[in-house]
């Protein structure tokens, strides 16, 4: 039973799948091609319903096991962005052996969902890790198997990526590769989010030029390089190093605490009074429904806003405040004038708008998204 479609030039319906039918049973190479093409064509510029476009990927698919690897790459380039492919031959596509034929739906094809990056990662070729690497977003459960089975090639481009998101599993993983590797040293110092305690590692194990070129490129770490430095000596005391354990001991009771209800204003108080950075900033993510990192970034920032602002939305006091802003200080010491200038910051929040920033936040996971004139209003 043949299906009736609708060319884009037409609105007389076309059957052509007892055509297709015998250029794949009977054809000769030519004619199989030049069928493909045009059920290519037709596919892309027509508008049809999700059952018309998978039966177009059944025919595509079996004239492209007809024809060679040249033809097959030309049609995985020309499918690769067209966001309404049949997933049945992107699927295809994206397994074929050959990297010229499965390379480009693999960097581009949004068709591809993440259970078969993760197939497609864990069976096919160091040159098919790469391409995926070089996707515009990649979700942590990919970027696991690429940084667990890729060579350092696919590893550094993975670092490379700033769409690519990355588990703590990942990130202490790359830390160990870029052991010996300078160039995958600095593409990981160079991210904007990578953790602390992971950037402490990184540093450790960092050359000194690595390093230098890092204070060169981030002076927003610069701080955190030379304490880094300073605190661990330049060794790890064990294979995930001090910064990790304490971080990992400290994300466990931490989190757990938030589990049984009774992480709060008071837990994270104490924590900033005992200079318990982990914990304060596991705490304040937890309870911000924010990432670690932006969190970080708020307590350790020189412009001391952000972290005014969270605090204010989450209706903390002002003595809790100020512990936290201790606690990111520069040798942890705020001068006099300094400090009434922030408490006078402090007592001009408005709460409710606080609270709208802190949402807005949360939807863009993001703290750099706040424009002048939403600061502005926050003083109004």
């Amino acid at each position: 039973m043949s299906l009736q479609f609708k060319t884009a030039r037409t609105s007389e319906p076309k059957s052509f799948l007892d055509d297709l039918e015998e250029a794949v049973t009977r054809g000769t190479p030519a004619s199989r091609a030049k069928a493909l093409w045009h059920t290519t064509d037709l596919m892309i510029a027509g508008s049809f319903s999700d059952e018309e476009i998978w039966t177009f990927g059944e025919v595509v698919t079996r004239l492209a096991d007809e024809i060679e690897v040249a033809a097959r790459a030309q049609l995985s380039e020309r499918l690769a962005r067209f966001d309404q492919a049949p997933v049945n031959i992107i699927h295809k596509l994206a397994f074929d052996d050959a990297i010229e034929v499965a390379g480009p739906v693999l960097r581009e094809s949004k068709q591809l969902e993440t259970y078969a990056l993760v197939a497609n990662a864990c069976t096919k070729s160091q040159a098919h890790m790469l391409s995926i690497s070089q996707r515009e977003t990649l979700e942590e459960r990919v970027t696991d198997e690429l940084v667990k089975r890729g060579d350092q090639e696919v590893v550094k481009s993975v670092a490379s990526n700033s769409g690519a998101k990355l588990s703590d599993f990942g990130f202490l993983n790359m830390v160990q590769r870029a052991e010996g590797d300078s160039i995958l040293a600095e593409r990981l110092g160079l991210r904007k989010d990578v953790p602390r305690h992971v950037f402490q590692q990184l540093i450790a194990k960092a050359t000194s030029d690595v390093k230098k070129r890092l204070e060169l490129e981030r002076p927003d770490m610069a701080r955190q390089i030379q304490s880094s430095v300073s605190e661990l000596g330049g060794e790890l005391q064990s294979k995930f190093g001090p910064a990790s354990r304490g971080h990992f001991v400290a994300k466990r009771v931490v989190t757990t605490q938030h589990r049984l209800g009774n992480l709060n204003e008071s837990s994270i108080s104490s924590y900033a009074r005992s200079h318990r950075l982990e914990e304060v900033t596991i705490g304040m993510s937890l309870l911000c429904s924010l990432p670690g990192d932006l969190i970080e970034r708020a307590l350790l920032d020189k412009n001391r806003e952000m972290l005014l602002i969270l605090c204010k939305g989450l209706g903390f006091s002002w003595d809790t405040t100020m512990a936290m802003l201790f606690l990111g200080a520069k040798d942890h010491r705020i001068t006099a004038s300094e400090l009434r200038s922030l408490e006078n910051d402090y007592d001009r929040l408005n709460i409710e708008t606080s609270r709208s920033v802190l949402a807005f936040c949360q939807s863009r996971k993001t703290g750099t998204a706040i424009d002048a004139s939403l600061k502005a209003a926050l003083y109004a």
